[in-house]
């Protein structure tokens, strides 16, 4: 085993996504000595949406990364919905909390980025390291990993008074602590593919609350929802969803839907066969606190690891991104004690913070989840919902969690209030 001052940190943060590099730059900016380690090398493609709305923004300007157009980012004005013959542009809200602008990139950058911004914070990056398992003290606390370093495997073990787990939706490292995932909470799968499209330029997400298909001449409802984001490099990510709350989770072929949501599209868009850059990937979607607790004997679990993908809209790195600085905020307070019922007091704090941030609100999504699996009630949201400009502003701010936390308007007092009053999951 190979045991040297490198393998020795402050904070272990395994699995360098969204989450782990929010969680290492915080944590390295202030001060503390971070190991970030990633299985892969980058740059590395992940499946996603691509699409960031203002609250994600929010999250990359505090890691001070460069979000003009001139970095290679494509912005957009709002969300682009539609649905029961309705098509409605609705413009981010303007807000003191977040800024009004969403951005696209891909994941094959977006990822890479991050991580470099947390080693130039401070922070240790190790690729081509797989975290196998915990170190665990006789009193069965976690004091650091096992894992297996490049293409020769060699086992090494990196020790730390601090783990988090950012290793997404797998969420291996809680396994190996008999944290399961709980399945009465929501789960989402989800399919995209890039095609070659003169839409790519696209300045709002767009959408689609419907998939229609054509059969013997007649027009067929499709399950799940959709989406179309610009990339503005010549692509456009296009994809599709569907929540475990729908009768087809587990019958439909999810690879074969999107081909056939394709071919209903205008062909002139070019979301054809023939302009496809790569195939069908697919990813599930780990929604509302479905695996806790989010700290246990010297752990942490951020982002994906954590089931804490929005249930109202699948947006999952936002999410990912503000529970690793919320972790890093925690663990820089509770490293400064010494070790023991003090410092465990500091690290309680940190479920007890996400809970008070998203706990009310997730609840809120998982009710959403089960309304709108019934065919019937979504066909009246969309006929009725979609017509009315200023609800679907309120239905915005909702599914996107974009409000003034003080000082907002009245929508933002009756999402807050809503929010509070729900019992949080």
């Amino acid at each position: 085993m190979v045991d040297t001052a490198d393998t020795h940190a402050d904070v272990v943060v395994v699995g360098a996504g969204p989450a782990g590099s929010a969680a290492a730059y915080h944590l390295a900016n202030s001060g503390l000595d971070v190991l970030l380690l990633e299985k892969t090398e980058f740059p590395r493609e992940k499946v996603c949406g691509d699409g960031l709305t203002p609250r994600a923004v929010r999250s990359l300007v505090s890691m001070g990364i460069d979000t003009s157009v001139e970095n290679g980012w494509l912005h957009n004005k709002g969300l682009r919905v539609i649905g029961g013959g309705v098509r409605m542009e609705l413009p981010w809200p303007e807000l003191a909390a977040y800024p009004n602008y969403g951005l696209t990139r891909t994941r094959m950058d977006f990822d890479d980025m991050l991580a470099k911004a947390a080693v130039k914070a401070g922070a240790r990056l190790q690729t081509s390291t797989t975290v196998t398992g915990p170190v665990l003290s006789t009193a069965g606390r976690v004091v650091g990993v096992e894992a297996e370093v490049g293409p020769e495997k060699t086992p090494v073990t990196y020790r730390a008074p601090l783990v988090i787990a950012a290793d997404g939706v797998s969420g291996r490292f809680a396994l190996a602590l008999g944290l399961a995932r709980n399945e009465a909470r929501p789960m989402g799968v989800a399919v995209r593919r890039y095609y070659e499209s003169p839409r790519h330029d696209d300045d709002y997400l767009e959408s689609w609350l419907e998939l229609w298909d054509k059969v013997d001449g007649k027009d067929r409802l499709l399950p799940g929802y959709g989406w179309i984001f610009g990339l503005g490099d010549g692509r456009s990510n296009v994809g599709l969803g569907i929540l475990n709350s729908s009768a087809a989770f587990k019958d439909v072929n999810y690879r074969q839907l999107l081909k056939t949501w394709m071919a209903s599209t205008p062909e002139e868009w070019g979301f054809r066969e023939e302009n496809a850059d790569g195939p069908i990937r697919g990813a599930a979607l780990p929604m509302g606190f479905n695996r806790k607790p989010h700290y246990t004997r010297g752990l942490m679990l951020v982002g994906d690891s954590g089931g804490m993908v929005n249930p109202f809209n699948g947006e999952g790195i936002a999410y990912a991104m503000e529970s690793g600085e919320i972790a890093a905020e925690v663990a820089v307070q509770a490293l400064a004690r010494p070790a023991g019922p003090n410092r465990e007091r500091a690290l309680r704090a940190y479920p007890t913070l996400l809970t008070e941030r998203y706990g009310g609100y997730y609840r809120l999504g998982g009710v959403f989840v089960k309304l709108i699996s019934n065919p019937d009630i979504m066909k009246v949201a969309t006929r009725h919902g979609l017509p009315h400009p200023l609800l679907m502003r309120f239905v915005l701010k909702l599914l996107a969690n974009l409000t003034d936390p003080r000082g907002g308007d009245a929508m933002d007092r009756v999402i807050n209030g809503l929010t509070k009053l729900a019992p949080a999951v």
